[in-house]
């Protein structure tokens, strides 16, 4: 019974630190730093603009590429100073072409999808600037975007940069889109203490950018690109900044159902990442990046779907049986807390198409899909069936 207890406690711990405890410490971490930290000025030069590449992947991309390219052409940045590169990976709809109507544009295709992955390693051969920033077809980024990740890279610690990813918010939303625009807004705020802590946990794949020489050619079944790039380049002693100043918006995916599939895509991705990145466990090697990248990530990919599973029957026992630390009254309070939290997930499904302006409404059953996620996302990994060659979830219409 003792063994059950210390069980229960753990898991709810567990719970508990991934999703708002380390939030928690991590303000009070930055806070202490600040104070011990003589000179808080910017060691950012604004005037910093190297020459830089925009580079995109594509693959049928034909109803975002011309609000694409008007809004890369409309980036606030000498335009003597950015080169445009698209490579299509076994487009036929007719992307390529139309990218060939802009003669500021290069682009190189090939007739074989490959996937995105092999997109990327294809097309930094092509990169001959010293910055590359990788970005969406399906994204826009707000005006002043490229100026501010690259006077990031004027700090020569400084060796990934990823930019905020932004939701476009409906005064009403279903729970697809208000979940989604919650989370981004949480998942901001701790990405940028992270960063003003040591360094971020990986970057947004909408919208971040590297030094050229630093990046690592990928295995051809990676499935997060972006984290896997970023967080090689921290491990070799940079570090990865953000910058919410520079933004890649869209709108949410269009339902609950599109929503599970690319969160299906990241868990399966980031189990992957916690294998192919294991040295970083190491905090003798690593120091504060590795109880960054445990905290922030690793547990939420890992123990906390688990606990989440555990805590429920543990706490039903517990209830059943007198407990050795606390009365079974408190159990019980407990887990009256746990059913109102499993009926606010059955009433999130049963509305979850109910636009809403109590956006709250929808933050139980968000958590509940994030998290059941991970279980699909590790036996689409374990079975080899989530493919690099995914398919994008369709988003909501912009209202």
């Amino acid at each position: 019974m003792k063994i059950l207890e210390i069980l229960f406690w753990f898991c709810l711990f567990i719970m508990f630190y991934s999703y708002i405890g380390y939030g928690i410490l991590l303000y009070f971490l930055v806070g202490i730093k600040s104070l011990f930290t003589i000179n808080n000025k910017s060691s950012y030069n604004p005037d910093y603009e190297p020459e830089v590449t925009l580079l995109v992947t594509a693959y049928n991309e034909k109803d975002f590429v011309e609000a694409k390219v008007k809004n890369s052409f409309d980036l606030d940045y000498p335009k003597d100073k950015i080169k445009y590169l698209w490579i299509t990976d076994g487009s036929d709809d007719g992307t390529p072409e139309i990218l060939k109507q802009y003669k500021n544009i290069k682009v190189y295709h090939q007739n074989e999808r490959c996937g995105k992955i092999a997109a990327m390693n294809r097309g930094i051969k092509f990169v001959d600037t010293p910055i590359v920033i990788f970005s969406d077809a399906n994204t826009n980024l707000g005006k002043n975007s490229v100026k501010e990740i690259v006077k990031m890279f004027s700090n020569p610690k400084v060796g990934c940069v990823s930019g905020e990813k932004r939701i476009y918010s409906n005064k009403t939303d279903t729970a697809s889109g208000a979940g989604e625009s919650l989370y981004w807004k949480y998942e901001s705020t701790l990405k940028k203490w992270d960063a003003k802590l040591y360094s971020a946990v990986g970057a947004a794949g909408e919208l971040f950018a590297i030094r050229t020489a630093l990046y690592q050619e990928l295995e051809s079944d990676t499935l997060l690109d972006d984290f896997i790039i970023s967080l090689r380049i921290a491990m070799k002693g940079y570090t990865i900044q953000y910058n919410p100043d520079a933004y890649a918006i869209e709108t949410a995916s269009a339902n609950v159902k599109e929503e599970l599939k690319r969160k299906i895509r990241i868990s399966a991705g980031g189990l992957q990442s916690v294998i192919r990145l294991t040295p970083l466990l190491n905090p003798f090697k690593y120091g504060v990046l590795s109880f960054q990248y445990i905290s922030h990530r690793v547990l939420r990919w890992t123990l906390s779907p688990l606990a989440l599973l555990m805590i429920s029957p543990l706490n039903i026992i517990l209830v059943l049986k007198s407990g050795y630390f606390l009365s079974s009254d408190f159990y019980a309070v407990l887990l009256s807390g746990q059913i109102l939290f499993y009926l606010s997930v059955l009433i999130g499904w049963l509305v979850e198409n109910y636009k809403t302006r109590i956006k709250a409404l929808f933050v139980p059953y968000y958590f509940f899909i994030m998290n059941f996620s991970v279980f699909l996302g590790f036996y689409r990994l374990i079975t080899s069936q989530q493919s690099v060659k995914w398919e994008r979830a369709k988003r909501a219409q912009l209202v």
